[in-house]
């Protein structure tokens, strides 16, 4: 059973948990907060200051001088094709043949409908990471005149991703899963059109440098980095202050502090703006989406933690802000799309003409309104263990999205109650403090996520909060 207990108020920045005391509390570790107006007491742990990776983007964006290497269409291969951002990008090509080719998909285990887009785009490779499936496959493509290679398991994913013809890559693949394919399309030279969040939450200390080492261009594909990207185009050295992600604010926006305890899974999956996946929208919820957003955002563009702030804006059009040193503001609007992202990520720094048909534009005396208001570190205490955890930096991130990707599963599972999810996170953090790895290499990247998740998973919350190993 779910243990109740009522929201940890004095939760601040990093209380992490003293499990002695079987509560929440402030553990003062030193390093107080500069920014006195977030609110609460964020204070740095785990770790001495590192060096921090090369940022994907040190706060401007500048096309270099003969990076175009093909002719025709832009060849493209994608990691992750039959789910939602694949699904999308093939809609994107599929409109702009003119513009874009696939040469390699990979897919999990949705098998039929690999099939249907190989038929459709008609790739040189095709992966399929499930290898009971390759059979079923085969025979799904078993009147095709020009049949693609099939290599399964995880090495056809990785030969996807550095497919000798593709200029770039689509990584809509999910969670550590999409960390080698990544790292092998780096090695090979290939721009990454950026879906895989744990790339950089959970690998930007390894990736970082190495996307540096081999000249590849990281493009983000999610809205709020791509807005923040689309910004800073243009932008002299220097020139970046601050920058703001802005959040919707999820299912409990309204709701007040004291009926957080209330919450059942029905509840967290009402989202009032649109309909997205279980997992995503437990973590709109929960702000931990903006808490790993502010993370991804450190290290796709190298802003200090205390220059990169969250604020609600509950009609979403606003997708995110930049403060430039002389306090100006630039801002990316639009209605919310993924489309419009992930395309601009494979014709960067080109713009693609988009039909009013399929792509509506904008109409703002139509909307009428945007509002905004701070978010409430008592109501979403993710900030500030995500805060925590991107200052302390090295394999910390990846422990946190790990262990929050575990909480909401068991969350889902009606395993535990909705502000356990906060308590397994700051638990399965604390345990980690000891083992954090400040320059990790990949294999202790991917060990520290299964252990996050292992550890987490075993959590005996009715006892206690003390961590319980099976």
């Amino acid at each position: 059973m779910a243990l109740k207990l009522p929201l940890p108020v004095e939760f601040g920045g990093v209380s992490f948990l003293d499990s002695s005391r079987g509560s929440f509390h402030p553990l003062k570790v030193g390093f107080p907060l500069k920014r006195k107006e977030r609110g609460t007491s964020l204070r740095r742990a785990c770790c001495s200051m590192q060096q921090a990776p090369p940022p994907a983007w040190p706060g401007r964006a500048v096309v270099e001088e003969g990076r175009k290497s093909w002719d025709g269409p832009k060849p493209i291969s994608i990691v992750g094709s039959t789910g939602s951002i694949g699904t999308q990008t093939l809609d994107i090509v599929a409109e702009n043949p003119d513009k874009f080719r696939v040469v390699a998909l990979a897919a999990g285990s949705n098998v039929t409908l690999l099939a249907d887009q190989v038929k459709r785009f008609n790739p040189q490779l095709v992966a399929v990471r499930n290898e009971a499936l390759v059979d079923e496959l085969k025979e799904a493509l078993s009147d095709v005149q020009h049949k693609p290679e099939i290599i399964p398991g995880e090495q056809g994913v990785i030969e996807v991703a550095r497919h000798p013809d593709a200029v770039s890559v689509v990584t809509g693949i999910v969670g550590c899963a999409g960390l080698k394919p990544t790292v092998a399309a780096i090695e090979a030279g290939k721009d990454i059109a950026l879906a895989n969040k744990e790339t950089l939450i959970a690998g930007g200390p390894f990736v970082l440098p190495l996307a540096q080492k081999h000249k590849v261009k990281i493009l983000p594909a999610d809205s709020e980095h791509s807005a923040i990207f689309q910004c800073i185009q243009g932008l002299p050295e220097g020139a970046l202050r601050r920058i703001i992600l802005t959040a919707s604010g999820g299912a409990f926006r309204d709701w007040p502090v004291e009926k957080l305890k209330e919450v059942k899974v029905a509840d967290a999956l009402k989202h009032p703006n649109w309909n997205m996946g279980r997992k995503i929208t437990v973590d709109s919820a929960t702000l931990f989406n903006k808490g790993l957003e502010v993370i991804e955002a450190h290290y796709l563009f190298g802003a200090d933690y205390d220059n990169v702030e969250i604020v609600i804006h509950p009609q979403s059009i606003i997708h995110s802000m930049v403060e430039t040193q002389d306090s100006s503001v630039l801002a990316q609007l639009g209605w919310p799309d993924m489309r419009l992202p992930i395309l601009y990520t494979m014709s960067w720094p080109e713009r693609i003409y988009c039909s009013e048909i399929t792509w509506p534009r904008l109409d703002l005396c139509k909307l009428g309104s945007l509002t905004f208001k701070a978010p409430d570190n008592v109501k979403y205490p993710s900030m500030d263990l995500a805060y925590a955890a991107g200052r302390a930096g090295g394999t910390m991130t990846g422990v946190l999205s790990a262990a929050n990707e575990k909480a909401v599963e068991l969350f889902l599972d009606e395993k535990i109650g909705y502000l356990d999810i906060f308590k397994v996170v700051e638990l399965t953090c604390d345990a980690h403090r000891k083992d954090l790895v400040v320059n990790p290499s990949l294999e202790e990247i991917i060990h520290y996520d299964l252990w996050a998740r292992g550890f987490a998973a075993n959590l005996n919350l009715s006892s206690g909060l003390s961590p319980l190993l099976v």
